[in-house]
C-alpha cells in the first residue's frame, strides 16, 4: 500500500510540475495582448498537436462539448475546377456560406472578411484564404462566383457545385438554408445561418465567429489561430 501511495504521490508531484512549465510558457511566449489563459490553452493545444480554439473574448462562438463541425468536402471553384479540403491544406480558411443574389447580408459579412484580411501583415495573410461558399448552386455557377468574389478580395475563393454537393457540405457544416420565394418577387431568396468559420486542418471548424463580427475582431481571431499553427 505504501508502495501505491508513493507512486501516486510521485505522479501527482510530475502533473503539478508539468502544468507549471506550461503555464510558465504561456506566460514567456504569449502574444501581445493575449490573456494568460488564452497563451495557456495554444500551448496545450500545440502539445498535443490540436488547434486552438478561439477564446470568446475575440468573438469567437464556444461549440458545445463534443461537437465538431465541418471535414471533407468536394466542391468546384471560380475557375471551374474540381478542388476539396485538401488543396487548401496548410492555410487558415476564413469561411462564409451566402449566395451572390443576396442584397445585403451577405456582402455585408464578405466586406467585413476582406477588411480583416487587410488588418493582417503580408506574411499572415499568404497563410489564409478567404472562401465564399454559395447554398444556391442554380445561380452561382463558377463564372458568377468569380465575378462576385473578385468584388471584395484578391484572394477569395468561390466555392460552388452541383445542389448534392453543395448540400452535403452544408450539412457537414450545419449551414441552415431555404429557398423563400413570395408572390411579390421576381427572384427567389435564400434564407440562411449567417455565421463566419475558421476551417483548419482537414477542413475541420476551429471556431466560429457571430455575425457582424467586425473586421477587428474577425482579424484578432485568426491572428489567434495563426499563432497557435
Amino acid at each position: 500500500m505504501g508502495g501505491m501511495q508513493r507512486l501516486v504521490r510521485a505522479l501527482v508531484l510530475l502533473l503539478l510540475l508539468g502544468l507549471g512549465a506550461l503555464w510558465a510558457l504561456a506566460w514567456f511566449g504569449r502574444q501581445p495582448g493575449e490573456a494568460l489563459g488564452d497563451a495557456f490553452l495554444r500551448q496545450v493545444a500545440r502539445l498535443t498537436g490540436q488547434e486552438a480554439p478561439v477564446p470568446v473574448s475575440a468573438g469567437g462562438v464556444q461549440l458545445p462539448q463534443g461537437v465538431t463541425l465541418g471535414g471533407p468536402f468536394s466542391l468546384v471553384n471560380q475557375e471551374g475546377r474540381a478542388v476539396t479540403q485538401a488543396d487548401f491544406q496548410g492555410q487558415l480558411m476564413v469561411a462564409y456560406f451566402g449566395f451572390t443574389f443576396c442584397p445585403d447580408v451577405c456582402p455585408t459579412e464578405l466586406g467585413n472578411i476582406a477588411s480583416a484580411m487587410e488588418l493582417l501583415t503580408p506574411e499572415q495573410q499568404a497563410r489564409v484564404t478567404p472562401a465564399f461558399f454559395t447554398i444556391d448552386p442554380e445561380r452561382d455557377t463558377p463564372e458568377q462566383m468569380k465575378l462576385y468574389v473578385g468584388n471584395f478580395h484578391p484572394r477569395m475563393v468561390g466555392l460552388t457545385g452541383t445542389p448534392e454537393q453543395v448540400a452535403e457540405t452544408a450539412r457537414r457544416f450545419r449551414v441552415y438554408y431555404n429557398k423563400v420565394q413570395r408572390p411579390e418577387m421576381s427572384e427567389y431568396l435564400m434564407d440562411h445561418s449567417s455565421y463566419i468559420y475558421l476551417i483548419g486542418r482537414d477542413g475541420r471548424v476551429v471556431t466560429l465567429l457571430r455575425p457582424n463580427s467586425s473586421p477587428e475582431a474577425i482579424a484578432e481571431a485568426v491572428r489567434g489561430q495563426l499563432a497557435a499553427r
